[in-house]
């Protein structure tokens, strides 16, 4: 049975996504408190797996939770924990039990988290574990074993369109797109004019793309991320409006932009949807969408 996400990538309607982080822990109040607020808001909900290489709650157990609560799950399932074998039983049970959204991470490496005394696995990379979900589906795991029973899924991988150089990302996403991925969602975009250029050559694929936006809270947050983490790059003329908001009024600023952004993606109908990631912060992803003029 097809997913309610995938029939709405299939619809051509502006598709929105957001995400959940589960806890580090069994208090799962805050997350289903989000779940609430965000579920019937979004056409499907992420919910991350082990983000940053920090041992959390499972991405299996959140996509559960959102399930049970009536909301769209995507399971996001990295290669750093698991060999093929943890990862097919895992699709299995998701399948089971009707998850059907699932976005392929490589993964972060350990020594970024909180267990660098932990050993990373990859034991298949994010373009495998997407071939391997499409085997799963024809009826034969990767050791060419017979299953009972079907599955089917909606698969989506990532991609980093301000990857500089931007090259050995373009080989990855042909690479995943081969593989059968369905869905991108991309890593956080500012640069709206060389996202542009980056969809130019994602048009020539059939693939739907959904811009990832992360909310910027702080001017500092902003230069933390161009200092820290690959592939991101928040122009300054956006770090000088979030250092310019009066004070107390820094994340009206940050949905304010987020908002704009969305609208233009929708409006210039640069790419499929948006990835809402608002990290700690989801209880304002429904300001960011009246922002975005979305709800």
């Amino acid at each position: 049975m097809r997913s309610s996400f995938k029939m709405a990538l299939e619809s051509g309607k502006f598709v929105v996504t957001s995400e959940v982080g589960p806890p580090k822990g069994t208090d799962l109040e805050k997350m289903v408190h989000h779940v609430e607020i965000l579920k019937d808001r979004v056409d499907a909900l992420n919910v991350t797996d082990h983000q940053s290489s920090v041992m959390r709650f499972p991405s299996l157990g959140g996509a559960l939770i959102i399930r049970e609560m009536g909301g769209e799950p995507i399971l996001q399932m990295t290669c750093r924990d698991r060999n093929r074998l943890a990862l097919q039983a895992d699709l299995l049970f998701a399948a089971s039990r009707g998850i059907n959204n699932v976005l392929c991470l490589t993964g972060d490496s350990v020594v970024l988290g909180d267990h660098k005394e932990a050993k990373g696995v990859f034991d298949l990379d994010s373009s495998q574990l997407v071939a391997a979900i499409r085997r799963l589906e024809k009826g034969k795991d990767l050791g060419g074993n017979d299953l009972g029973g079907s599955a089917s899924f909606c698969v989506g991988a990532i991609v980093t369109p301000e990857a500089n150089p931007l090259e050995p990302q373009l080989i990855k996403f042909e690479k995943k797109v081969e593989a059968g991925a369905e869905f991108i969602q991309t890593q956080a975009v500012y640069d709206l004019d060389n996202f542009k250029q980056f969809m130019d050559y994602a048009r020539q694929f059939p693939v739907k793309i959904l811009a990832g936006i992360i909310l910027l809270t702080s001017a500092p947050m902003a230069r933390f991320m161009n200092k820290n983490i690959a592939g991101v790059n928040v122009p300054q003329e956006l770090i000088d409006e979030m250092a310019s908001a009066p004070k107390g009024r820094v994340l009206e600023k940050g949905i304010e932009i987020a908002g704009r952004m969305i609208r233009r993606i929708r409006e210039e109908k640069i790419c499929d949807g948006v990835h809402i990631m608002a990290i700690g912060k989801e209880d304002r992803v429904p300001d960011i969408m009246v922002a975005a003029g979305l709800s």
